[in-house]
């Protein structure tokens, strides 16, 4: 059995003090199934554990977006990608 280094990291990261580190809980549920709707469609909530702010979510995208957020507020240099993501939602 070969050992997930995301697994490794993720333990690592536990012996981090706090301030180097952020909680999230992601609650995902199929609203319709493919059987229904001929394609599944799902929401989701993600929940940031230690200021309790919440976002509703149906795309990836949100998810990471509402995580960069975070990231970007520890001093985290976010690819061009994710940069260019919160800019344009920003604009919205």
């Amino acid at each position: 059995m070969t050992v997930d280094p995301l697994i490794l990291q993720d333990q690592e990261a536990l012996d981090l003090p706090e301030p180097t580190r952020q909680s999230f809980i992601l609650r995902v549920w199929v609203e319709r199934t493919t059987e229904e709707a001929g394609q599944a469609t799902w929401r989701g909530r993600i929940v940031h554990v230690p200021s309790g702010v919440q976002a509703l979510v149906d795309d990836l995208d949100q998810v990471g977006l509402f995580v960069a957020g975070y990231l970007g507020r520890m001093g985290v240099r976010l690819t061009p990608y994710w940069r260019f993501k919160r800019w344009i939602e920003r604009r919205k």
